[in-house]
């Protein structure tokens, strides 16, 4: 397995399809996919905190995340999101 960087649309397709209640994400950040045998696994998204009082500029959050049950996929996911706001100068995801 392995991540790669996914457009917000096939992260959101990926999430109506495999996300029990969550609706799609109308905004993002960025978005990385794990995919397995050229085939999206799982998904990230990453945008502007929730809250208003987190929406600092230097905070990021996981705004979605789905996976279609592989094994370690949400563990790969937050790691790779939290390694993507370090490089990118957030100070906390």
């Amino acid at each position: 397995m392995h991540i790669h960087p996914i457009t917000l649309k096939q992260a959101n397709d990926f999430v109506l399809n495999h996300h029990r209640h969550h609706k799609p994400a109308v905004g993002h950040k960025w978005s990385i996919g794990l995919m397995h045998d050229a085939q999206i696994v799982g998904v990230a998204i990453v945008g502007r905190p929730v809250s208003r009082h987190s929406d600092d500029g230097i905070t990021a959050e996981v705004t979605r995340l789905a996976t279609n049950g592989i094994a370690k996929g949400c563990s790969m996911l937050y790691g790779a999101c939290a390694r993507v706001a370090r490089a990118m100068g957030y100070c906390k995801i």
